[in-house]
């Protein structure tokens, strides 16, 4: 039996119960092998009074110490956030907070292994919690903790410690660990950790009849064809892209599941391109209907700006729905034939090119899900409970 005490930032609360699902559903298959104890952390910030009084902040005053999960133990230190500027030195003022949590559990139950869940700012946190404690070290990395923490000057170095500090790390695809090694991380220490995927849930439906059910529940017309976009409404997801290419297809209906920030912008670019009654903005979409709604789609898009290896991409495949992606992250590790999809640079004209070629040629939804058939969270818990085995015994 292996101790972890295992910190992430991105992880449900009772104030924010949708964030970190992903995180969630990967250790609730690690705590269900039963050779693997884990204590999970997830440090709540909350910024100086009178910012804490604002709506995205002011809920997270519920969040109590401690929370239950599936009936796994989770602590919630609070930190002081500072908005906007204060992303670089967040890992300092998370070890503070986590620290006194984790020594006096560490007292109670030895830990052996202090792992992170993302490379930041969840992995320098970690490194200094680690380091008081005097236990190994293992991270994380799954996209954006890289890709753009890496190319800020006060949040580099503390990477490249963190990961100079580690007994093991974790990409979640192959060319992640690519860009990991190229920012100067250890690469004999870095192994790719594929997302799992729960196959109960995601799987092939008859898109024919999916669409009568989506249509009914969503409002969306059964009669075009239908184009998915999940994810948070944020810029760097790329909606505005799928947007514009709509313009291009005139016999298509787009669907954005999720809620954000950008929710305004976005309609005022469909507005701009004249699409405003085929763009459908479903905003948070419960967890029993995505399943439907892309297994319903002809094409998933998801123009994002960077990704490492995108569950939802394996959850589209899943359910039998093709993908339009840039080439970022894992795409080629998935995207192994035609039957998966097509890469398309970020640009509407590519994009709807992309998605036009598809629909000309649609795959059978079969062949599409063979590409998910190799993930599952049973396959990522047990490699995980490997990792951390081999890092326990030295």
């Amino acid at each position: 039996m292996v101790r972890v005490l295992s910190i992430s930032t991105l992880f449900p609360s009772p104030p924010q119960p949708g964030f970190g699902k992903f995180v969630a559903a990967q250790m609730r298959g690690v705590a269900a092998r039963g050779d693997v104890e884990l204590v999970m952390v997830c440090p709540i910030g909350v910024p100086i009074w009178p910012l804490s009084q604002r709506e995205r902040y002011r809920h997270l005053a519920t969040c109590p110490p401690v929370s239950q999960l599936d009936g796994a133990t989770v602590h919630h230190p609070r930190f002081r956030l500072v908005p906007m500027i204060g992303g670089d030195s967040n890992p300092g003022r998370i070890a503070r907070a986590v620290l006194p949590v984790a020594a006096r559990l560490h007292a109670e139950a030895p830990f052996d292994i202090v792992d992170a869940q993302f490379f930041f700012p969840d992995g320098p946190a970690a490194m200094l919690v680690a380091q008081a404690l005097g236990l190994p070290l293992t991270i994380k990395a799954r996209g954006s903790d890289i890709h753009y923490w890496g190319t800020r000057t006060r949040a580099l170095p503390q990477l490249r410690k963190a990961a100079a500090a580690s007994a093991g790390m974790l990409a979640v695809s192959a060319a992640l660990r690519r860009d990991m090694a190229a920012l100067g991380f250890p690469e004999e220490r870095i192994a790719v950790h594929y997302t799992g995927l729960d196959h109960a849930r995601f799987r092939p439906l008859a898109r024919g009849q999916t669409r009568v059910k989506i249509a009914a529940e969503l409002g969306i017309p059964e009669g075009p064809q239908l184009l998915v976009t999940p994810g948070n409404l944020i810029a760097i997801k790329g909606q505005a892209l799928a947007i514009a290419a709509l313009a291009q297809l005139p016999d298509a209906v787009l669907a954005l599941a999720g809620g954000g920030p950008d929710l305004a912008a976005l309609r005022a670019v469909a507005a701009r391109f004249g699409v405003t009654g085929r763009v459908h903005f479903l905003g948070a979409i419960g967890h029993d209907v995505m399943p439907f709604l892309m297994a319903a789609a002809d094409a998933v898009v998801l123009p994002s700006e960077r990704e490492g290896l995108a569950n939802v991409w394996i959850e589209a495949l899943a359910c039998g729905a093709p993908l339009v992606i840039p080439d970022i992250g894992g795409a080629r590790e998935v995207m192994k034939d035609a039957n998966a999809g097509r890469i398309a640079e970020r640009d509407p004209s590519a994009i709807a090119a992309a998605v036009r070629d598809l629909l000309a040629h649609p795959p059978a939804q079969e062949a599409v899900a063979a590409h998910a058939a190799g993930f599952s969270w049973g396959a990522n818990a047990a490699q995980l409970a490997a990792f951390w085995q081999a890092i326990a015994a030295g």
